[in-house]
């Protein structure tokens, strides 16, 4: 039955959409939980919810409102961060209201939800267009190229701002680069999960390979494939199934990230009984 669902041409583009979104969101969201900045990703989603009720009202196509509008409003909320005193998390909340009131706004004026906006707000990775899935791929493997050329400065900036700063590098201009990836990376992933889910994708793996206390390489390979596993699984699963994909995808993570926490404790539970039994 796998193979049956493997050879159907949609099910194949959901599949490769799939895997490049979750090796991007994975990368992506390492630097933004290393940061404290877990939020971020919820953020712009609702940004790019206001960016694409401006495609829909205005007939552009969506997704390139949605960048447009959340890159602009990510280097802003980066700017306001950077030369006032507002706590990154209030930063975070001004951007999430904002992009979300400027959605119902203009979902109001053109009439109400449509077909279209319910498949960007919950996902539709199964509808997914062959051109669709060139754009994802073209813009997963710039993000991908550019993370790995500069992730040693990513990573000296996420454990240690001001000493970055010392040390000489363009640490704002780097931020803005991070910033208009992240907000590229979100755009990207609305097909698989939808705006109302993107930020599971970026956060749960992650905080779940954080869980094996490996080194960073390690940590990233690990949430790379929880990421990549959940997405392949939710996908087969939902089309079986026939259910809700982004949902299916984001239960997996939760069941991973459970399963994760279950064997963690038992772990600890074991070492400690270890050294009870020693003393």
């Amino acid at each position: 039955m796998v193979l049956e669902i493997l050879e159907t041409a949609f099910i194949q583009r959901a599949l490769v959409t799939g895997i490049a979104v979750a090796v991007i969101c994975s990368a992506v969201g390492f630097f933004l939980v290393l940061r404290r900045h877990s939020l971020f990703g919820d953020a712009l989603s609702h940004m790019a919810f206001g960016g694409i009720a401006v495609g829909l009202f205005t007939n552009i196509y969506p997704l390139w409102t949605a960048i447009v509008v959340s890159v602009l409003a990510a280097l802003g909320m980066t700017k306001l961060r950077q030369s006032t005193k507002v706590p990154p998390d209030a930063t975070v909340a001004v951007l999430l209201s904002s992009g979300l009131a400027l959605g119902i706004v203009l979902v109001s004026i053109s009439g109400g939800f449509s077909v279209d906006l319910f498949s960007f707000l919950f996902g539709s990775i199964l509808l997914v267009s062959p051109d669709e899935v060139y754009i994802i791929i073209g813009l997963s493997a710039g993000i991908m190229a550019i993370l790995l050329l500069l992730y040693r400065k990513f990573m000296y900036i996420a454990f240690d701002e001001e000493q970055a700063k010392v040390s000489g590098l363009q640490v704002s201009k780097l931020n803005y680069l991070f910033i208009v990836l992240a907000s590229i990376t979100v755009i990207a992933s609305i097909r698989l999960v939808g705006i109302l889910l993107i930020s599971s994708l970026i956060v749960i793996p992650n905080i779940t390979a954080m869980l094996f206390g490996k080194g960073f390489r390690k940590t990233a390979i690990i949430s790379g494939a929880i990421a990549v596993s959940s997405v392949i699984a939710g996908i087969l699963i939902s089309y079986a199934a026939n259910i809700a994909t982004g949902g299916t995808i984001v239960l997996v993570l939760v069941m991973i990230f459970l399963a994760a926490l279950v064997a963690k404790k038992a772990e600890r539970t074991k070492r400690l009984a270890g050294i009870k039994a020693e003393a």
